[in-house]
């Protein structure tokens, strides 16, 4: 028995919890309790998971000591991973309804004010305007819209860490106290910037919400993939019982069309499965006695008796899951750099005010020769006024210019151009964290099925034996295998449905088992399936097929030979075909540098063909998820964790989450949509090579307008010290910042994305 058997753990969601800096507030705060053991973040899902050993705090005392360093927490338990997807996405609707209403609470009124001060400022004062100003921006401040903020930066302090929360007090709090003022004592109102600050950090805070809200959807979608029942033998019966019923050993029965409950080994028949949830593969693959099963897999046509092998956590379904959870867990946020910079720049700011506001009560006689000197240039300073007005509006005006309102409008700006720029060409844009790690990215890895090709299986290659017209080869055989559902079947339907040869009427149709089928076409006896069958059945002429039977195999086609009365025909092979664009998109990420790896989790031989049709660098296959995960962490071994990974199954969602970045297939399941932090909706290869492009445009905007909001406040806040810039021009250049970051990122809209073809 492990030592740990009796510890405890305890899930707590924490929505504020959006970056590095924040996880590390939350860790800290939880690593000082006595009795913590091991703690693991997930910011995506902003989910902490904490061991507590016997004697050790309980989930109400691991709620207020997070909520004590700043962090609403949103639910707290202790029950399964596996129960608990959708109450996490649940609380992330929640709280981005709740960011988005404050947004619209905050906004309304700030709006209002700035109509309000246009007038006041530039044409004709307003009566009553300091009362209506200071009314409007109440509940902005301190209500509904800055309470939590106020809240969270108190506790904060408290805590003695600095986040945004405590800038953005600091910048909306003596703002409206000290415009107060002006009801018995004629000054400049502040109250306007208070209101301002305020709806920038909740516009902020929903953005953040909108990103990341629904990053356990991806764990939610997978959790309804499983079979709710099974059909088991017991006691010589065929019965129906719950999945979670189900125990390892017991043998299940599984008719055409079920899905599989669990993972498994056959006991008795054959069939084909669909197994493209686990490899990708279009194409069914046989199974027959001593061959494996995956849960959640589909049983296309035969009849299989299967034992139970794993069950609950240890199937390849609930692996997933896992695998997932924990690659999410790993990711750092694009805000990370923003964060560490306020961080530091609030403890500074603080001490610079202060420093302004004793210097000019102490030493305004010696400070105003600077105020002289700027009055001859700048009309709002005014050199007359007491030690007390000038000591005020200094540390005001300080405050006020340090604002982060640009700082933090720099990353969330850029993201929204470049992300409704890319979702007009079709490219989805889920995870900030992706543009900041895709510039870098120095290898490619695609998935094979759904990706390259197609991703459902065409008749590619006719072969008649000599003397047989290939329509007439093609009319037998799509006669009969038009009375069949298997995808194989409809392949050769359909591409002789596409040459203009229609299928004739079959009589006495059947399958043989899940090695071909057979029928009557005008009373003529025609068998179709691989060339064991076909030697069972003593059809003759096998061997002149041989060499050209070996050559399309070669080449990883799926072959099927067709025979009219005992006599062979010919040869069809199906496969699934690459895409039109693949080629010119493999060219294009050569173009910048990018090593190009396949992982699949089809065979050697259609991996290598379809490599070298395409022009891919490097090949991996027979790769199951569990593998590709690990083929995911190889390659960021050796090229410093710099991978991208272009997926569509959900056998690609673990690989999708591992990799640092994950770009899911359009087309493809909408749990590899979850999972990734970019999406495909065209489902065109050559939408990475502009992702990518995109990418690399959208942080470099991110980059300049950091650069820019930075470079404001350094040279602003020394002028404001100063006395040279008034507080209400530290709005307007306030203002004016801002709308310098929104104006560049806007630029994104010129950049080039297309690929040449």
């Amino acid at each position: 028995m492990s030592a740990d058997v009796h510890n405890t753990l305890f899930k707590l969601t924490v929505p504020g919890m959006g970056s590095d800096h924040c996880a590390g507030i939350v860790r800290q705060t939880l690593t000082r309790l006595d009795g913590v053991g091991d703690i693991h973040i997930n910011i995506a899902n902003h989910r902490v998971e904490v061991t507590v050993q016997p004697g050790g705090p309980d989930g109400e005392q691991l709620r207020l000591a997070v909520e004590g360093a700043g962090y609403d927490v949103a639910a707290v338990r202790n029950d399964a991973l596996d129960d608990q997807g959708p109450a996490d996405t649940e609380i992330d609707e929640a709280y981005l309804d709740t960011a988005k209403k404050r947004l619209w609470i905050a906004g309304i009124p700030t709006t209002l004010i700035m109509l309000l001060m246009i007038p006041h400022m530039f044409w004709q004062p307003l009566p009553g305007y300091l009362l209506i100003v200071v009314l409007l921006a109440f509940p902005v401040v301190f209500l509904y819209g800055g309470a939590a903020t106020h809240k969270a930066s108190w506790r904060s302090l408290t805590n003695r860490t600095f986040n945004m929360d405590v800038l953005i007090s600091m910048g909306s709090l003596p703002p409206y106290i000290i415009g107060l003022i002006g009801f018995i004592y004629p000054m400049t109102s502040f109250v306007e910037m208070a209101a301002t600050i305020m709806t920038f950090h909740l516009l902020g805070r929903y953005l953040e919400a909108r990103a990341k809200g629904r990053a356990s959807q991806a764990i939610r979608s997978l959790l309804t993939l499983g079979a709710k029942t099974a059909r088991v033998e017991r006691d010589g019966q065929e019965i129906d019982i719950a999945i979670d019923e189900l125990q390892v050993g017991d043998i299940m029965v599984l008719r055409p069309g079920d899905k599989v409950p669990t993972d498994g080994e056959v006991v008795s028949g054959e069939s084909h499965l669909d197994e493209s949830i686990a490899t990708g593969e279009s194409v069914p693959v046989y199974k027959s006695t001593g061959d494996t099963v995956i849960g959640a897999t589909i049983n296309k046509e035969g009849r299989l008796h299967v034992r139970a092998t794993r069950i609950g956590k240890d199937t390849f379904l609930s692996q997933v899951v896992r695998l997932i959870d924990q690659a999410q867990g790993s990711r750092v946020p694009i805000q990370e750099f923003a964060d560490r910079m306020t961080g530091r720049f609030v403890p500074v700011v603080i001490l610079i005010s202060l420093g302004s506001l004793f210097a000019w009560l102490l030493a305004a006689d010696s400070l105003r020769p600077v105020l002289e000197w700027g009055a001859l240039f700048l009309p709002w300073v005014n050199p007359e006024a007491s030690s007390l007005v000038l000591a005020l509006l200094a540390a005001i005006a300080v405050l006020v210019i340090a604002c982060p309102c640009a700082l933090g409008l720099a990353t969330p700006t850029a993201l929204m151009v470049g992300s409704g720029i890319g979702a007009e060409r079709g490219i989805l844009i889920r995870s900030g964290e992706a543009i900041q790690t895709f510039k870098d990215v120095k290898v490619m890895v695609l998935d094979k099925t759904g990706t390259i090709t197609r991703g459902e299986p065409r008749l590619t290659d006719t072969y008649a034996a000599p003397g047989i017209e290939v329509s007439q080869l093609l009319q037998i055989a799509a006669s009969v295998e038009n009375a069949s559902e298997h995808p194989i079947a409809q392949a050769i339907v359909a591409g002789a449905r596409e040459q203009g040869i229609a299928a004739e009427q079959v009589t006495d149709f059947r399958s043989t088992g899940a090695r071909g089928v057979a029928g009557k076409v005008d009373g003529e006896s025609v068998l179709i399936g691989n060339r064991r069958l076909l030697e069972e059945e003593g059809v003759e002429g096998l061997d002149a097929l041989d060499e050209e039977l070996s050559r399309l195999e070669s080449l990883g086609r799926t072959v099927v030979t067709v025979a009219l009365n005992g006599q062979a025909l010919g040869l069809l092979a199906v496969a699934d075909t690459i895409k039109a664009d693949s080629v010119a998109a493999i060219r294009g990420m050569h173009a910048l540098g990018l090593h190009v790896v396949m992982i699949t989790g089809d065979n050697e031989r259609a991996a290598r063909a379809v490599a070298s049709e395409v022009g891919i660098d490097e090949v991996q296959a027979g790769v199951l998820p569990e593998g590709k995960v690990d083929a995911i962490r190889r390659l960021q071994e050796q090229y410093g964790n710099k991978v991208a990974m272009v997926g569509d199954g959900i056998n690609d969602a673990p690989a999708l989450t591992q990799a640092n970045v994950g770009i899911a297939i359009g087309a493809g399941a909408d749990v590899a949509i979850e999972a990734a932090d970019v999406t495909l909706v065209r489902g065109e290869l050559s939408a990475v090579v502009e992702a990518m492009h995109l990418s690399r445009a959208t942080f470099a905007k991110i980059v300049q307008n950091l650069i820019w909001a930075s470079a404001y406040n350094a040279a602003a806040i020394p002028l404001a010290a100063l006395g040279l810039l008034h507080p209400m021009i530290g709005v307007i250049a306030m203002t004016a910042s801002s709308l310098s970051v929104i104006g560049n990122s806007l630029l994104l809209k010129r950049v080039k994305l297309s690929v040449d073809k």
